[in-house]
């Protein structure tokens, strides 16, 4: 069900899921009745009680929306809120869970965004910590969900220039000597310019066969990562 989870702050944890929870999205070639009974799961398993998982329509933008309530996913690549639990699909992109204390409550402030390389260029990592700023957040820390690595992603040597004259950390070539892009390093670049702590990176989705790859199987399903506030006295 969850390929990684921790409560990483009192009352707060963050995981990620793996193809055991089975397909998130709604947008892939899936039954949607069977994508709403799995979330449903997932929801049971990080012990939700009432609650439920806030998801978006991704588009590959710079969009960050700021979330009161569970309701219609906001077409939008980055989330913020006051602890209403949050999810980002991926499935080779870079998932990314922000956590920020509450200036002047005791309300975290919790984020997810999703970061391809679309997103990585046009720097979705500023706008969402940014957004978590204006609501009161300090001290922010991430965790970088599994994504491909920068040892598998090959592309075109022209586009790796040009990714890497935008963030110079993301220049990679592969195993096999190919040009090729290191998200999850340029993302983490990105972060750290921020005074951003990156407490957790993960594994490379191409090469664990237990999380969806596009790269691997276009054919594919997506995983999630989620951040949640604990009900009290409640920690599943």
């Amino acid at each position: 069900m969850f390929w990684w989870r921790k409560e990483v702050r009192p009352g707060v944890s963050v995981a990620f899921s793996d193809s055991n929870a089975g397909n998130l999205a709604l947008h892939v070639a899936d039954n949607p009745e069977d994508v709403m009974v799995r979330r449903s799961r997932l929801e049971t398993a990080a012990g939700l009680g009432e609650r439920h998982f806030q998801y978006m329509n991704q588009v590959h933008g710079i969009a960050v929306e700021f979330i009161t309530g569970h309701g219609d996913g906001p077409t939008a690549d980055a989330m913020v809120s006051r602890g209403q639990p949050l999810a980002v699909m991926v499935a080779d992109c870079v998932p990314i869970v922000l956590l920020g204390e509450g200036l002047g409550s005791t309300t975290p402030v919790l984020a997810v965004a999703h970061a391809g390389r679309a997103g990585v260029v046009a720097d979705i990592v500023s706008a969402t910590v940014t957004e978590m700023r204006s609501h009161g957040a300090t001290a922010i820390s991430a965790w970088l969900g599994p994504s491909i690595c920068g040892e598998c992603y090959e592309v075109p040597g022209q586009l790796r220039a040009e990714v890497a004259a935008v963030v110079p950390e993301t220049w990679a070539t592969t195993r096999w000597g190919r040009p090729a892009l290191h998200l999850p390093a340029g993302v983490r670049a990105q972060l750290e310019a921020l005074g951003v702590t990156v407490e957790y990176s993960g594994e490379c989705t191409l090469e664990t066969a237990q999380l969806y790859s596009y790269r691997r199987n276009q054919q594919t399903g997506r995983f999630a990562g989620l951040v949640w506030t604990h009900e009290r006295g409640v920690v599943a």
